[in-house]
């Protein structure tokens, strides 16, 4: 299992609307990133991953869980880019900022610190589980 973070600016899709779609989950279009979408492609059923809300908030929201692999991107004229299918697994307890994030020394070298303006990133594992500790979600909580 892998685990990712995406993110999103919230005026245009917030966790509130991650959480209205449920199992039916919705798809991440829109990915215009050669590297985010290598991403995408990477992702299996059942990975898991932070939705992140990103201009003013830069903050972790909750989990998602892929639940479609990697598929054209229907707002892509051209159809270079592609989509995956995500839906809400657990709203954070504490909301990470990313000042927090970069204040933890254990997390210096996750994407998120040295490249933030990637919108689909991966997660190390041992990331992951700091991340989960540190806003007070499961790790192991899955669909």
């Amino acid at each position: 299992m892998a685990f990712w973070l995406f993110k999103s600016e919230p005026n245009t899709w917030g966790w509130d609307d991650q959480l209205k779609r449920g199992a039916k989950g919705e798809h991440w279009d829109g990915v215009r990133n050669f590297l985010a979408n290598k991403n995408m492609k990477q992702m299996r059923l059942g990975d898991r991953g932070f939705f992140y809300h990103s201009v003013n908030e830069k903050r972790i929201m909750g989990t998602v869980q892929i639940i479609k692999e990697h598929y054209p991107d229907h707002t892509d004229p051209k159809g270079r880019f592609g989509m995956v299918d995500i839906m809400a697994i657990e709203t954070a307890a504490y909301h990470v900022t990313l000042a927090e994030i970069k204040a933890e020394p254990k997390l210096e070298n996750m994407v998120l610190v040295n490249n933030s303006r990637l919108s689909v990133q991966p997660v190390l594992a041992k990331e992951w589980q700091l991340v989960c500790k540190m806003a007070g979600l499961d790790p192991d909580r899955t669909a």
